[in-house]
């Protein structure tokens, strides 16, 4: 029977976000409690909340916005993967072992997935520019992660993100992987078509 991980964390007031951004609120417009057909809410949240793509004009201000994205690289096999880094760049040295030439889509699994959701993570995993250059030779198509971006929280280069939108590798973060087995699997992780978009969340699940 196949099974579903459900890879999404969940959006609440308590989630944190990245230090300054909008927190999510929801707002009652009717009620059936108090004498309305239906419930309605209004939401307002960033568009990088939880668990989210990033379009390359997030960091780029040139580069494609969240509706003219290709979602083709957010439908695929994908490759679950735990590392033991909690820190700083990844590099092929902390991927031991993996087949490069099997992966389409890399999810990286850190301590980030077991960090408290009401605790924004200052320090995380990011993919080297040496990493995006391997998984560019192999034809990797995706990099997902459990942290909340690509590069070191401080940076203002960003060049993590660079690396991988130079080599047209579609970003996703803010993975929630705690008991998801490393193994192969299907990801389904679409972004909401949002016109100008930077980014959109997504529900991630894999499929395996």
């Amino acid at each position: 029977m196949t099974k579903i991980f459900d890879i999404t964390r969940t959006i609440n007031p308590s989630l944190a976000v990245w230090p300054g951004d909008t927190p999510f609120s929801a707002e009652v417009i009717t009620a059936i409690k108090d004498g309305s057909s239906i419930n309605l809410t209004t939401l307002t949240m960033s568009s990088h909340m939880g668990t989210h793509v990033d379009a390359p004009y997030h960091f780029l201000d040139d580069d494609l916005t969240m509706e003219a994205v290709l979602l083709e690289a957010y439908i695929g096999p994908a490759t679950v993967v735990t590392v033991q880094r909690e820190a700083g760049p990844l590099t092929a040295a902390d991927f031991p072992g993996l087949d490069w030439s099997r992966v389409e889509r890399l999810l990286v699994h850190s301590v980030a997935s077991d960090k408290p959701v009401d605790q924004f993570p200052t320090e995380f995993v990011y993919p080297s520019p040496e990493l995006a250059e391997l998984m560019a030779r192999y034809g990797v198509v995706l990099f997902g992660s459990d942290a909340p971006s690509m590069d070191d929280m401080n940076s203002k280069t960003l060049p993590g993100h660079k690396a991988l939108r130079r080599h047209r590798i579609a970003i996703l973060e803010g993975l929630l992987l705690t008991g998801v087995p490393d193994g192969n699997y299907e990801l389904i992780a679409l972004p909401l078509k949002i016109e100008g978009g930077d980014g959109s969340p997504v529900r991630a699940v894999l499929r395996g």
